[in-house]
């Protein structure tokens, strides 16, 4: 199971209704690249496949390809604003080690 947390779900319908894309779901992905070798992808989207995993977490729909949600699963999304930024912050349990700038991880 994925988890989005209240502050995350509360961005999540917040760009959705800015952007008009109220109807669509999130689709989280986990990509190759970046110098510890996958990086986290997140987008709107309003098709799914057979194969994909589908999850509903405080009000979010999220979108899972089979590949990617073996990296995903038990990942719970935050939303984090900082000094340095604010975004999207996935903590997976899965994860052993990022890089120095925390873009990227290694499974």
């Amino acid at each position: 199971m994925i988890t989005v947390t209240d502050r995350a779900a509360g961005k999540v319908k917040e760009i959705a209704e800015a952007e008009t894309l109220t109807e669509q779901g999130l689709r989280l992905r986990v990509v190759g690249g970046g110098c510890a070798g996958f990086t986290y992808d997140l987008y709107f989207e309003d098709q799914t496949t057979d194969m994909d995993e589908t999850f509903e977490s405080n009000g979010v729909k999220l979108f899972v390809d089979p590949l990617s949600f073996q990296y995903l699963e038990d990942t719970e999304i935050d939303y984090v604003e900082g000094v340095h930024g604010s975004g999207f912050k996935f903590n997976n349990p899965q994860v052993t080690g990022s890089c120095g700038c925390g873009s990227s991880v290694k499974f």
